[in-house]
């Protein structure tokens, strides 16, 4: 092979494993930017016919709204009682997918909130992008996964 055909493939060789580098620094970057934004609460504004001061009353979850999976568009009333999700027959919320355990997490109503829960699944759950490990409470419209599944609560 000629020696210009072999200093070419090198430096090919060279330039593609910098590229590579470059990629896996920008997406590191990315997920940790994700995580930090993740626990940040921006309140929004008070709006327009609020009471004085700027106060609303509390917006309180009502539904479970399955938003993604094979149960996309299912809802659940929230009546105070506990939820558990899973692919148990006698879970509140079935979840038919193969990342899912037959007992995978609860959603429990504790002073007001609701609590996420995971009960020790293989493959976790997460709220937002956070694996959660003990219990977690859930604010309206942040995502709630499990496998291919998620949710989200709603007033």
């Amino acid at each position: 092979m000629p020696e210009i055909v072999f200093t070419v493939t090198r430096f090919g060789f060279l330039l593609l494993l910098w590229v590579f580098v470059f990629a896996v620094v920008r997406t590191i970057r990315n997920d940790a930017y994700a995580a930090s934004r993740a626990g940040k609460v921006v309140a929004a504004p008070p709006s327009v016919g609020s009471p004085p001061g700027g106060r609303r009353a509390p917006r309180v979850a009502r539904h479970l709204v399955v938003t993604g999976g094979e149960l996309k568009g299912r809802s659940i009333l929230l009546e105070g009682a506990p939820i558990t999700m899973g692919r148990a027959p006698d879970s509140t919320l079935v979840i038919t997918d193969d990342y899912a355990s037959s007992r995978h997490a609860r959603l429990v109503p504790r002073e007001g909130e609701w609590y996420l829960e995971d009960l020790n699944s293989t493959n976790g759950t997460y709220l937002d992008r956070a694996k959660v490990s003990g219990p977690t409470p859930v604010p309206l419209g942040v995502p709630i996964r499990i496998g291919r599944t998620s949710f989200e609560l709603r007033p």
